[in-house]
């Protein structure tokens, strides 16, 4: 099988691959040649969603030219073992032995007042969406920069708008993602003599599980559209060009430390 596309024959990890951000990104690391194991809790409830995405990912195949193999791994991304471990099954997973690209993406996000906010609420969101992506972006530098000849490869974050301004219900979460952004800076810094580029992405108001309710609401959804220069909250798909274009040593390849909004426009509507 000879594979095509602007990732054809690379390796790559997502964590929290199954829905939303990752689950767009992943189908279309997929579309362009790319391997790809995707991080998921395990959970029952988490059952059918990747059930689903295994369909899908068969059903491009189907389509025309050959894709990618999908693969997963379950674990908390709260544990430095789910890490290791997703980058060792990603490393067995590559006909090359390699790991290209990985995507920092799982993240918990749920509104809360911050005078009555609870600590247990505080520490999972905080352990989740930066210690998480801690330890994944450090388990695939390890294998990155270390244990692959030549050394090199790009990590994103998934960081989020929320890095660049407030939230009165998001005060445990905007934290998070400003440290997100911070990370890929940092470590962009850290790892570019050994040949790895570090970019974050940062999503405005995009359609997922997170954010259902709200965008269930019309008045809410109508506020929000309003405020968006393109007149549209965004789709999951709409990060997975962006996510393709730092992946690709090509099309990037002179870019790290970045930070690329995704927002329709909307941190720049200020009037």
């Amino acid at each position: 099988m000879v594979l095509t596309g602007i990732l054809a024959g690379k390796t790559a990890i997502i964590s929290g691959g199954t829905t939303g951000i990752g689950r767009a990104i992943c189908l279309e690391y997929l579309r362009q040649g790319a391997h790809v194991v995707v991080n998921h809790l395990g959970l029952p409830k988490d059952q059918e969603h990747l059930e689903s995405l295994i369909v899908e990912a068969k059903a491009i195949e189907t389509k025309g030219s050959p894709v990618g193999e999908l693969d997963h791994v379950a674990g908390d991304v709260r544990d430095p073992d789910t890490a290791t471990q997703l980058v060792t099954r990603a490393v067995a997973h590559s006909p090359t032995n390699r790991l290209d690209i990985c995507v920092s993406n799982a993240g918990i996000c749920t509104f809360a007042d911050f005078l009555t906010l609870d600590a247990d609420l505080f520490h999972a969101t905080v352990r989740t969406n930066l210690d998480g992506a801690f330890y994944i972006v450090q388990a695939a530098a390890r294998q990155m920069a270390l244990n692959q000849t030549p050394p090199g490869g790009s990590i994103i974050g998934i960081s989020s708008i929320s890095a660049l301004v407030g939230g009165g219900l998001q005060t445990h979460y905007t934290p998070t993602k400003a440290g997100v952004l911070s990370l890929m800076q940092s470590t962009a810094v850290a790892l570019g003599k050994h040949g790895i580029r570090c970019n974050a992405l940062l999503p405005g108001t995009i359609k997922t599980q997170l954010n259902d309710k709200d965008l269930a609401d019309d008045a809410k959804r109508t506020y929000m559209e309003g405020r968006i220069p393109l007149g549209r909250t965004g789709e999951p798909k709409d990060m997975a060009g962006p996510a393709v274009f730092l992946a690709s040593e090509e099309l990037s390849g002179y870019v790290t430390g970045a930070q690329l909004l995704v927002d329709g426009g909307l941190f720049v509507n200020l009037q």
